[in-house]
């Protein structure tokens, strides 16, 4: 079976959103099926990988997103998704791409939305246009077959409007790669010195995930004479902001770590990794702590507590609460087995599954 995957705001360096849909491609191939995805690019290619085919359309980038581009040419993805005649379309971007779910509809093509973001909590960031996500929502949910949601605050908005063909399926962490056995004592004597607790931040740079929470947090940690570092591993918009906010504050900023080994390490050799986005549907780079035995303080306003669970702690927007937090994690002796084991909880293969269910494909067996 063919499945074509259309998503926008993609890029080299993009963090959750380029994992899922590798590790959804790769594993749609293992099961037998014929993956191919299509995301804009400054220029045009066709490759095979191994989460499949991948075809990139010029796109232009997005003004103040920090190099995210977007497909804008309907006429020309509409070509090429007829060309490719797929089985079933799968859409990640309710937004520039909706008008897919029509053509799937009118092409006799099942098709399923992805819903990686809450359109609800990200419009009540801009004060009046958040009234604007209910109408939106329901449009995107009669456009495709089936809506996907990777969590149960994430499927809130949906769930709201009592909207029938809406399923979830928790996304997956790569359980091999991400583990307590890649700490790395030259990487740790690096980074800090001994007696130093060592934090880490990973993410996209940009207003909606926060980052400048976890600098506050260190600020106030130092303030209480715990002589915390913090590492930043991502880029994006708000870097500039963010080096003259940590003046005077042991924070480094690693930049986007594209290599997964080393990322692996990072993650595995911090103490505790620090998640403060508030509106956050499911959150790969902390289950990808969780997976390296780091436990992670979250914001308990996004779907973050529903996926860490017991291995971390959820706090309120207040650099008090994070720093209580943080102290209260380091001083657990059982934070690093209690974090795999909460990780453990979320395999690629199970992920595969139901994503190929709502494909309406369930006769096969993801291993």
């Amino acid at each position: 079976m063919r499945i074509v995957r259309v998503a926008n705001f993609v890029t080299s360096t993009s963090g959750g959103l380029r994992t899922a849909l590798h590790e959804l491609g790769a594993g749609y191939a293992a099961a037998g099926h014929e993956p191919v995805l299509i995301t804009p690019g400054a220029s045009a290619g066709d490759e095979l990988t191994p989460a499949g085919r991948v075809i990139t359309l010029p796109g232009p980038v997005v003004p103040g997103l920090g190099g995210y581009r977007v497909i804008t040419g309907r006429r020309r993805l509409r070509r090429l998704l007829e060309e490719l005649a797929p089985d079933r379309l799968e859409v990640s971007d309710r937004t520039t791409l909706r008008w897919t779910g029509a053509w799937a509809r009118a092409a006799g093509v099942r098709s399923v939305m992805v819903s990686h973001e809450s359109l609800s909590a990200l419009l009540r960031m801009y004060g009046p246009l958040g009234r604007l996500a209910d109408p939106l929502n329901r449009a995107t949910a009669a456009a495709f077959d089936t809506v996907v949601c990777t969590t149960g605050w994430a499927a809130a908005e949906f769930t709201r409007l009592g909207v029938p063909n809406l399923v979830r399926v928790p996304l997956g962490v790569d359980l091999t790669t991400f583990g307590p056995g890649r700490f790395d004592r030259g990487l740790r004597a690096r980074l800090a010195a001994p007696g130093q607790p060592l934090l880490v931040h990973c993410g996209r740079l940009s207003p909606e995930k926060r980052p400048d929470r976890s600098i506050r947090a260190l600020a106030e940690l130092r303030r209480r004479g715990l002589p915390a570092v913090l590492v930043v591993a991502g880029d994006g918009p708000l870097r500039p902001r963010l080096a003259r906010q940590a003046e005077g504050l042991p924070v480094r900023f690693l930049g986007h770590v594209a290599d997964r080994q080393e990322l692996s390490a990072l993650l595995a050799t911090a103490d505790l990794s620090v998640a403060p986005g508030p509106v956050e549907t499911f959150g790969l780079a902390a289950l990808e702590a969780l997976a390296s035995g780091t436990p992670v303080v979250v914001s308990r306003d996004s779907a973050l507590p529903e996926v860490v669970g017991p291995a971390g702690a959820a706090v309120r927007d207040d650099p008090a609460a994070y720093a209580d937090a943080i102290e209260t994690l380091l001083s657990d002796p059982a934070r690093r087995s209690m974090a795999r084991a909460q990780a453990e909880r979320y395999g690629w293969p199970a992920a595969v599954q139901g994503f190929l269910r709502a494909h309406s494909v369930i006769d096969t067996e993801v291993r």
